[in-house]
């Protein structure tokens, strides 16, 4: 792995922050779906929470994005992380006074999707200030083995959690985990954006979010990056049909192993990602990396060992790590300063929302056909669509970076 960014003391401030809110992130996850699923013995309603969480990522993601570009960077992470921290807390205390309601954990889920659309935009703008130009490859790399890490730990994590000792100790640790972030990015420094003087941020965060797009259609090789990765999340997400796949293929003991498969995976990779700093043909090494998860997703589709379904995870995951990784660098190269928390809300919209519609595909069409049907039909679905890109949108088939 290429670790030049830790020679640089805000970038490990971020790095600590990022790691202890996305594993927190994760161990709730994994209580969400399972207490649902507990609940109603229903991949579609697992599916459906991913929904709930779909809105408030929008609405806010965009807006959030806007706020970035018009206040103080590092309050808006502050503030905004707090508020995931109140959210954990409710939910635990849901659990608590044994409400049992599916409705109360969709509307807390919400709020907290809610906080995360503002915070995460306004993270990722902070990174290109906090470390030279050359060295965005290789933090990017970082970031999002710092979420495949988060990925593994968290969901192992609260499977023992939920296991042995129930779900309300897995919400417990988000609440502890978040708050530690919090202190963590308490110490990186101010980022105020230049802004028109009298301009009110919240007054003009829609038409800033309307400028953004505008923006955006100006620049086809963003466009096309925020594409394939809608396809490849819309098509190939796994996540909702675990509960069941672990109820009724691999075994109650699983659960945290398949949540945690794609990520020991792009973590195996980031330890050895040093050659994507390397990369110069950073649009033709998305299409393929996108290609490959198909592929791993059609395979994991079929198998019934745990073993061969996790390493086929595990090769989704590192195929996911060296496209996230490029395409963030690509976002963060090609963006302005004083647009890329508009672009950063895009993408987080997009990276996140993504998952959360293939959620509800994948529910919905494997509580009609079945698991295997449902995954491996996307799976296909994904190579086809990247053959198809590679031969029609030669622009970033091409694409090659000037700057990194």
């Amino acid at each position: 792995m290429d670790t030049r960014p830790f020679a640089y003391v805000h970038f490990r401030r971020l790095f600590a922050g990022n790691l202890l809110t996305n594993v927190g992130a994760q161990m709730t996850l994994v209580a969400v779906s399972v207490q649902v699923y507990a609940l109603t013995r229903s991949s579609a309603m697992v599916g459906y929470t991913s929904l709930f969480a779909l809105v408030p990522l929008i609405a806010f993601g965009l807006v959030g994005g806007a706020l970035a570009d018009t206040i103080d960077r590092r309050r808006l992470t502050i503030w905004s992380t707090l508020v995931t921290a109140v959210t954990s807390v409710l939910l635990l205390a849901q659990v608590a006074l044994n409400l049992g309601s599916v409705w109360v954990i969709w509307v807390l889920v919400a709020l907290q999707s809610a906080a995360a659309a503002v915070y995460r935009p306004a993270r990722a703008a902070m990174l290109p200030a906090l470390i030279p130009v050359a060295l965005i490859p290789a933090a990017n790399t970082i970031s999002s083995s710092v979420m495949s890490a988060a990925m593994i730990v968290g969901p192992l994590a609260a499977g023992l959690l939920v296991a042995y000792l129930g779900v309300i100790w897995a919400y417990a640790g988000e609440v502890v985990l978040v708050l530690l972030a919090v202190l963590t990015l308490s110490g990186l420094p101010s980022q105020k954006v230049a802004v028109e003087s009298g301009r009110h941020p919240f007054a003009t965060a829609l038409a800033d979010v309307v400028h953004g797009f505008r923006y955006l259609r100006t620049q086809p090789l963003l466009s096309m990056q925020y594409v394939v990765d809608l396809i490849a999340m819309i098509l190939g997400w796994p996540l909702a049909v675990f509960p069941a796949l672990a109820d009724e293929r691999f075994g109650a003991d699983s659960i945290g192993w398949l949540y945690a498969g794609a990520s020991i995976g792009a973590v195996a990779a980031g330890l050895f990602s040093g050659w994507i700093s390397t990369i110069r043909r950073h649009g033709a090494t998305i299409i393929v990396s996108v290609a490959v998860w198909g592929v791993a997703i059609l395979a994991f589709a079929f198998t019934r060992n745990l073993v061969v379904g996790l390493i086929c995870l595990a090769i989704a995951g590192a195929a996911d790590l060296v496209s996230a990784s490029l395409r963030m660098t690509m976002l963060q190269v090609l963006t302005p300063d004083e647009m890329r928390g508009r672009m950063q809300g895009v993408f987080m919209v997009v990276v996140a929302g993504g998952p959360r519609l293939g959620d509800v595909r994948l529910g919905t069409m494997a509580a009609l056909l079945g698991p295997t049907i449902a995954l491996a039909s996307g799976g296909l679905l994904i190579v086809v669509a990247m053959i198809g890109i590679a031969l029609a949108f030669t622009t970033l088939w091409r694409y090659t970076p000037s700057e990194v």
